[in-house]
């Protein structure tokens, strides 16, 4: 009786992007810990990540929020510019609503709090690296105590607002993906994310949120 090889999934490549050298050199031990995570640079800040993202050729930029000279929202805005094609993942100590909102909007793929277990970073990693949106359930909360069309609209992005007013209308995947010229798996995409992100239960109960907050 013969036993199936244990496979493995391949490596992100991940720059680091942190002010504080001791925290990147606390996140260097992390990944050095993982199998999943491929360490191929750090940056102080954000425009010194900028000028590596060529020589590294990351799959994911893991970034503070908080730095000098640049700080996260500005190089989110700038990759969304400049490497579309390279997610930003938000690692901070932060739980600014206005901020979180602000970063996705930007294009930001996640925000997580520092104290994320090693096992959930590198979880988050690979989820963004596929095309996923990460968010702390602590954050997601606390946007959810706002008033509930501001938090719907702070954690969308604008194309998940596109998709949304879509499923709001009842439109299935493969119709929403003819309107908006998009393929149907990143339409499926998108859908995932707004049922991760509202914490809906089904299709249904994300078409009567999103029916709610979006259209008024």
């Amino acid at each position: 009786m013969s036993s199936q090889p244990m496979t493995s999934r391949p490596s992100v490549r991940v720059l680091i992007v942190d002010d504080h050298e001791f925290l990147r050199r606390g996140l260097t031990l992390v990944f050095e810990t993982l199998d999943g995570v491929d360490l191929v640079g750090e940056a102080a800040d954000g425009r010194e990540a900028l000028a590596r993202i060529t020589s590294c050729q990351p799959e994911v930029v893991l970034s503070d929020a908080r730095m000098p000279v640049m700080d996260g929202l500005a190089l989110v805005q700038a990759m969304a510019q400049r490497h579309p094609d390279v997610p930003v993942l938000v690692l901070t100590t932060f739980e600014d609503a206005e901020l979180v909102g602000a970063l996705i909007d930007a294009g930001a793929s996640g925000y997580l709090l520092k104290d994320v277990s090693a096992e959930r970073l590198e979880e988050a990693i690979h989820a963004v690296a596929q095309g996923g949106l990460v968010l702390d359930p602590r954050i997601a909360g606390h946007l959810r105590r706002q008033d509930q069309d501001e938090s719907v609209l702070a954690l969308l992005t604008a194309a998940e607002r596109r998709v949304g007013m879509l499923v709001a209308e009842g439109a299935t995947n493969t119709e929403i993906a003819e309107q908006l010229h998009l393929a149907t798996g990143t339409v499926k995409n998108h859908v995932s994310a707004l049922l991760r992100k509202l914490s809906a239960q089904d299709r249904t109960n994300l078409a009567l949120t999103l029916a709610r907050s979006l259209r008024r």
